[in-house]
């Protein structure tokens, strides 16, 4: 086990590094989470049809796998393809640049192993779950596969309207708040959170005797950590709030940060406008 986990490790290691150095290079720190996306697929993936669990290959096994590739592989290429058509860094790093002054490569490397343990625990999530022994099909395989179908069109779809807003010329300066947008402020974020309850619910194991599932319910709790409290919602609305100002604050006012639930107050299209 240690030196199974300690290869995955290593290797998230060495994705992130390699992330840093093609955003320093290139600088577009998009590419950073593209690296990120899609490393924590493959390596769940390779996690949770590995391991040292036994050498059979079973159905939820591959089941596992496949839900981590298809997460991975949407969101992963959806960063780099919106990456390398743009001209512009990413908000969020630009700040930190900004920030963080001369020290910004070695501190961004550090930033990003940091990221790299954050994506070592949500392996070992994927790993958790892959490896139940409870018979399959379960219920919480079927709950797992509905709630990363739903997590994965949510995300998809948000990504859409918002790349769509942002293509009409008229809607320049303008706070995004149509469809999924006008239900939360972050749809992105709330359905990237759903996703990893998918692993946590095909990890339950009503027996007791699979202490290994209790992992896979750190990936939701972490997630839900990180993108509410610290790398997600916090510093892109500081941005919004720069950028947009009082329209933001205005759509902060009538859209919940991150459950989404009805706008209150005015009309969403007048509230953007004023």
């Amino acid at each position: 086990m240690a030196l199974f986990a300690a290869a995955l490790a290593i290797g998230l290691s060495i994705a992130m590094a390699i992330s840093c150095l093609v955003a320093i290079t290139t600088g577009k720190s998009g590419w950073i989470d593209a690296t990120w996306s899609l490393a924590v697929g493959l390596f769940g993936a390779a996690a949770a049809l590995g391991g040292p669990f036994g050498a059979e290959t079973t159905t939820r096994q591959w089941l596992v796998a496949l839900l981590a590739l298809i997460w991975s592989l949407r969101l992963g290429l959806h960063i780099a393809v919106r990456t390398a058509g743009s001209d512009r860094d990413d908000p969020r790093y630009a700040q930190l640049k900004s920030e963080w002054g001369p020290a910004f490569r070695s501190r961004l490397f550090l930033f990003l192993q940091i990221q790299a343990a954050v994506a070592f625990v949500l392996v070992l999530s994927i790993m958790a779950a892959a490896h139940n022994p409870a018979a399959f099909p379960s219920v919480g395989d079927g709950i797992g596969i509905a709630l990363m179908l739903v997590a994965v069109a949510g995300e998809a779809l948000s990504d859409r309207q918002l790349a769509a807003f942002r293509a009409n010329p008229a809607n320049a300066g303008l706070v995004c708040d149509v469809g999924l947008w006008g239900l939360t402020r972050h749809p992105n974020y709330f359905f990237e959170w759903l996703g990893w309850l998918a692993y946590a619910a095909i990890a339950i194991n009503t027996s007791g005797t699979y202490g290994w599932g209790w992992l896979a319910q750190a990936g939701p709790a972490l997630m839900y950590w990180l993108l509410v409290h610290v790398s997600g919602i916090p510093p892109l609305e500081a941005h919004m709030l720069r950028s947009r100002g009082d329209r933001f604050r205005r759509y902060q006012q009538r859209v919940n940060a991150f459950w989404p639930g009805p706008p209150r107050g005015a009309a969403s299209v007048e509230g953007r406008r004023s």
